[in-house]
Parts: C-alpha cells; sequence; structure tokens
C-alpha cells in the first residue's frame, strides 16, 4: 500500500490548531546524542517499569537509568528516579504510571542528553489522569535536578505524556517536545529552546480526531516516533492511535508543520526509524503485532513494514516503490507465523554491525505461549533483507535465563551503542518475566557475546505487586 497524498487539513485549522506564545530566538542543538546522560560518547539505558510500587503506593511507578560502560550497561552504577526522588516535582501516588514513556534529547543543548518521562495516570489539580511529563536534567554526573513540562492546553485532554518524542519539528534549530494524550487535543508540541528555570516557549495542540482519517480520541495518540523522513532538516512525527469509531490501528506521517498535513502509512502500534538501505533518505518501521481479525493492518502473528523515504515531498520513494511487509511467513525470516506471536509489538532500528546500514530488532513477546523471541534482520544497499537474519530467546545458547511461558521476551527492543565502539548492542525487556517482576537483556552487536541480563531488584526497583520492568525503554 502506498502512502496517501499529503492533503492539507482544513477543518484542523478550524477545531484542531491552537498557535499559542511567541517562539524564543533560535540557536544550535547540542550536541549530545540522546540518552547519554553524562557525555561519555556511550549510550546509556532508561528502563520503565510504571507498574512499580513507591513507598507502598501501587501503579506509582519508577524509572532506572543503567549508565553505558565499556562492557554494556553498568548496573553498579544506576540512577533511580520516582516522584519520590529528591529534586522530582510531585509525589509518588497510587496509579500515576511513573515511566509509561521515555524520550531524551539534549534539550538545553550543554552538550550532556536530558530524561523526559511521562506519568499518565498523574491527577492534575482536580483532573483525574491529567497527566504529566517530568524532564530530568543530563549532567558530568549523570542525571539530577529535575522540572515539569509546561502543558499549555491542560483542560480538554487527559493522560497528558502516555507517549512523548523529540525532533527539530519546525525547522528552527531547537529540538522540541511531541506528547501524546487522550481526549480532544491528543497532540501537543512545546518549542524548544529549554531551560532549567525560566518560561517555556509556544506550542499547540492538535485534535486528530478532525484529520482525514480521524483519530478516536478515547485511545488518543499512543505512541510517537521521529526523524528526518524528507530529508529537509526538518523532522516528521510517526503518530500512532486507532480509528475512529473502530479498535484498528491508525499511523499517520506528520511532515513539518504537523498539525495542517498529514500522509498515511500502514498501520501499527510503534515504529522506528533510520535509513534501513543507507541512501541518506530516513526510513519508517511500523510495527503490528495483531492478527488481522482484530485489525484488518495486521498479519497472522503480526507484521512489519518499511516505508522507505525520499527527499522532497513524500515520505515514500514512489520510484522505488516502496512499503515492504515482513512476517514470519517472509522467506527467510526464522521462525514459523502463529495467531498471538505478536511479532512486531516491539521495533527499534540500528547499526549493529558498523557497515552504514541501519538493521532491525523485531520484538516477538507472544511467541512460544508468551515465552518470547527477538528477530534481527540487517540492513543493504538493496534495503531490509532476510540474508543472515537471526533469531534470540532465552533458550539460545550464551542468552542468560530459560524460556519460559509468559516471560514475554521482545515485548520492548532498543539498538543504540552503549559501549562507544561503533555498533548498535540489543536491549530486550521481557516484561512478564518471574510473574510480572520484568527483566532486561543486553548482547553486544545483537549477538550473545557478553551477554548480560537483571531484574528488578539490581536497578534499585521494588518487586512488590508488577512493576513490569522494561514496560517503556529507552537508549
Amino acid at each position: 500500500m502506498r502512502l496517501r497524498t499529503a492533503t492539507a487539513i482544513a477543518s484542523l485549522l478550524a477545531a484542531g490548531v491552537v498557535p499559542l506564545t511567541l517562539a524564543a530566538p533560535a540557536h544550535a542543538v547540542g550536541a549530545a546524542a540522546p540518552y547519554d546522560f553524562n557525555g561519555d560518547g556511550r549510550r546509556d539505558l532508561a528502563i520503565g517499569a510504571p507498574g512499580a510500587t513507591v513507598g507502598g503506593n501501587a501503579k506509582a511507578g519508577a524509572v532506572s537509568v543503567v549508565y553505558g560502560t565499556s562492557t554494556g550497561p553498568g548496573t553498579s552504577a544506576y540512577k533511580l528516579l520516582t516522584q519520590n526522588t529528591s529534586g522530582v516535582p510531585g509525589s509518588a501516588e497510587a496509579g500515576d504510571a511513573f515511566g509509561s514513556a521515555l524520550a531524551s534529547a539534549d534539550l538545553n543543548t550543554d552538550g550532556y542528553a536530558d530524561l523526559l518521562v511521562g506519568a499518565p495516570g498523574e491527577d492534575t489539580g482536580t483532573d483525574t489522569d491529567g497527566g504529566t511529563v517530568v524532564i530530568v536534567w543530563g549532567g558530568a554526573s549523570g542525571l539530577s535536578g529535575a522540572r515539569t513540562l509546561v502543558d499549555h492546553n491542560p483542560d480538554e485532554a487527559d493522560r497528558y505524556g502516555q507517549a512523548l518524542t523529540t525532533g527539530d519539528f519546525d525547522g528552527d534549530g531547537d529540538t522540541d517536545v511531541a506528547v501524546g494524550g487522550t481526549g480532544k487535543w491528543d497532540l501537543a508540541l512545546v518549542e524548544g529552546p529549554f531551560a532549567k528555570t525560566g518560561d517555556f516557549t509556544g506550542g499547540s495542540s492538535t485534535a486528530l480526531a478532525y484529520a482525514p482519517q480521524p483519530f478516536d480520541a478515547t485511545y488518543g495518540v499512543a505512541y510517537l516516533s521521529a526523524g528526518d523522513v524528507q530529508n529537509d532538516g526538518t523532522d516528521s512525527l510517526v503518530i500512532h492511535g486507532r480509528a475512529q469509531g473502530t479498535d484498528d490501528a491508525l499511523t499517520a506521517v506528520g511532515n513539518g508543520d504537523y498539525g495542517y498535513w498529514l500522509e498515511y502509512v500502514p498501520g501499527g502500534q510503534v515504529s522506528s526509524v533510520g535509513d534501513v538501505n543507507g541512501d541518506g533518505h530516513t526510513d519508517i518501521v511500523v510495527g503490528n503485532s495483531r492478527e488481522t481479525s482484530a485489525d484488518p493492518a495486521g498479519a497472522l502473528g503480526g507484521k512489519v513494514t518499511v516505508v522507505y523515504g525520499q527527499a522532497v515531498t513524500d515520505a515514500v520513494d514512489d520510484s522505488t516503490g516502496k512499503e515492504v511487509a515482513y512476517t514470519q511467513a517472509t522467506s527467510g525470516v526464522p521462525g514459523t507465523a502463529k495467531a498471538g506471536d505478536a511479532f512486531g509489538a516491539g521495533v527499534s532500528l540500528g547499526d549493529v554491525n558498523g557497515d552504514g546500514f541501519a538493521d532491525l530488532a523485531v520484538g516477538s513477546p507472544g511467541e512460544s505461549s508468551a515465552a518470547g523471541a527477538v528477530t534481527v534482520l540487517y540492513g543493504s544497499a538493496n534495503g531490509l533483507t532476510t540474508v543472515s537474519a537471526a533469531s534470540l530467546t532465552q533458550s539460545t545458547s550464551g542468552v542468560p535465563g530459560s524460556s519460559e511461558s509468559g516471560d514475554r521476551f521482545g515485548a520492548r527492543v532498543v539498538l543504540s551503542d552503549t559501549t562507544k565502539d561503533g555498533e548498535a548492542d540489543l536491549a530486550a525487556a521481557g516484561i512478564g518475566e518471574n510473574a510480572g517482576d520484568g527483566a532486561i537483556w543486553w548482547l553486544k552487536s545483537a549477538t550473545t557475546s557478553g551477554a548480560k541480563s537483571f531484574g528488578p531488584s539490581t536497578v534499585g526497583v521494588s518487586t512488590a505487586g508488577t512493576p513490569a520492568l522494561g514496560s517503556a525503554l529507552g537508549g
């Protein structure tokens, strides 16, 4: 299925886009890579546990950050963050779900990446589940100090912070923050630059219920990713929700001034961006883990779709034509497509072998009675290929642990360079491990070399209740 032609959304102007305060003068985006919180050139691993009990409050939520080292995440130097942490705004309350969504960028351009944490269950004033987002600042010693990200339009939206991403969405050189929620104003943009104190700059809110293919406001914007899809210096938003009046996945790409026009790609629940074929254009991978009986855009056992980018006006290169779908029934993809595998529940792009092409990790947490699996497909000059494709489970030699029903290994996956060797490493979450405690696996360059795993207690998260460590994962 090709992308639909971009459509001007006149109705959004009447009923959805709300300009706010004036923007501040532009300045250059800082050099720190996302998730490099201490500026050492290694990506750090941020792990959300929104089901964590904090101070006796069930599902208050927590985030543990494990700093990168030459041998991968070093659990001896983790930073635990909750709303009871000194300097973090608010207080831990039952159901806040702090850590439901994560994002990172060098927001204040000081050379250290900062962390954004969503707590969509936070009650704001008299607004139940109004939601909030916290910025935690990076520095030479790692993360410390925080402030609440402004919500410019809280009155007709809830669960602010259930989805997060960052990018330069207005092309002014500053990093901006995009926030998903529910209700009428389900997508918000907070414009940079950012500072540790003082007023925030401008922003806008959008009602995607008025888009050409309307989003259902009850579910809202459930997931966001971003990248320079048009290769024009401005980042596009990849927006995930559900079609109005149905349970069907709906995914749109907002280019430039996202509130005014959208393009639609195959529907899915998650996405990742990167250059799979090395042509200099950012590609989008959309994961849809559902069966066709539940979602027409799904497939038996789930699927992923690569939408190849181009430089000018469309988010797909029509000359090389490309939306290519992969399932476990695709020749060369390990495994067999079976109902409930949830192939595509987690997706992440990164260059695991240093050849200049983005490779793809795909989580299948429903595989083998929900024991779970991760599939690695490699990028090439001809795009994503199944040559040398690999499957990793807890039954794979060298992977710690053992595959057990309900572990849900691969529910979330991240490819990022935590060792500073120029190759992306695989972090995978098994959110059902140990009856819902959750656990994280790290595999250098997506191989079993030096593999390690750890659970909540190792990184300071309480095992009371079901913390589901790794329900959100960033690196």
